[in-house]
């Protein structure tokens, strides 16, 4: 599950989001205010419906699939993700997991293509996870990528907890981030931030949550700012 939806679910690191255990199978199903990744929004600000399979082995081995609607870039309106890694324990409360993610943008005639692949590793501890992401060659063939992040969550109480979330999307240079953001930035990257409330309802997961970047208003003004939002999900 994308994590900027994904951090309304409570989404990083993706690897690390309801993944089954115990050689089990499980689905999950949202519907957002926005999409957010990385503090852009994906929908421009509209709502997106997204849902994902995942399957689980003892052993820590996992798959899965998640999807949602995006803006329509190059004919395209739907992300499709396909992951698969590994999860383990390192020491009695420390927990590992390393894996690989391919986007998806399904269209006809992308120019330039918006597939990439990513792969990715973190390490979660007493509510915290700290992790990596890197790209070769990033979305819509910005060159390398690098995403280092960090998050926390504090329980509130049985049902209720505070989540706050830290990234920093370094590209290979000012002309990549140009490219990316579609504006001379004078920058090579930037921060994206979140901080949610987060509930566990009798029959759906609620999340409120304020998600935005450190990039001038200037230069991506509708999809960079912060913005309040809502995401109802379920898992089974």
């Amino acid at each position: 599950m994308k994590y900027l939806l994904r951090y309304a679910l409570g989404l990083v690191a993706l690897a690390a989001c309801g993944i089954a255990s115990a050689n089990e199978f499980s689905a999950n199903v949202a519907l957002s205010s926005d999409y957010r990744f990385r503090g852009i929004s994906q929908t421009n600000d509209a709502p997106a419906i997204s849902g994902g399979f995942d399957y689980g082995l003892e052993s820590g081995v996992y798959i899965g699939t998640w999807a949602s609607n995006v803006a329509d870039w190059s004919e395209g309106t739907t992300e499709i993700d396909y992951y698969g890694g590994y999860a383990f324990d390192i020491t009695d409360g420390v927990g590992g997991d390393v894996g690989i993610l391919y986007y998806q943008y399904p269209s006809d005639g992308q120019d330039p293509d918006l597939d990439y692949v990513e792969v990715y590793a973190s390490i979660a501890f007493s509510g915290a996870t700290v992790g990596v992401n890197y790209s070769p060659d990033y979305f819509a063939e910005t060159d390398s990528f690098w995403y280092l992040y960090g998050g926390y969550d504090f329980p509130v109480s049985d049902t209720l907890s505070v989540g706050v979330h830290l990234g920093y999307n370094a590209f290979a240079d000012e002309e990549a981030f140009d490219s990316f953001i579609g504006a001379d930035s004078g920058e090579d990257g930037y921060l994206d931030y979140s901080v949610s409330l987060n509930a566990a309802l009798p029959l759906v997961d609620f999340s409120l949550a304020v998600i935005g970047t450190d990039i001038d208003d200037e230069i991506c003004k509708d999809n960079c700012e912060a913005s309040l939002v809502a995401t109802i999900s379920k898992s089974m």
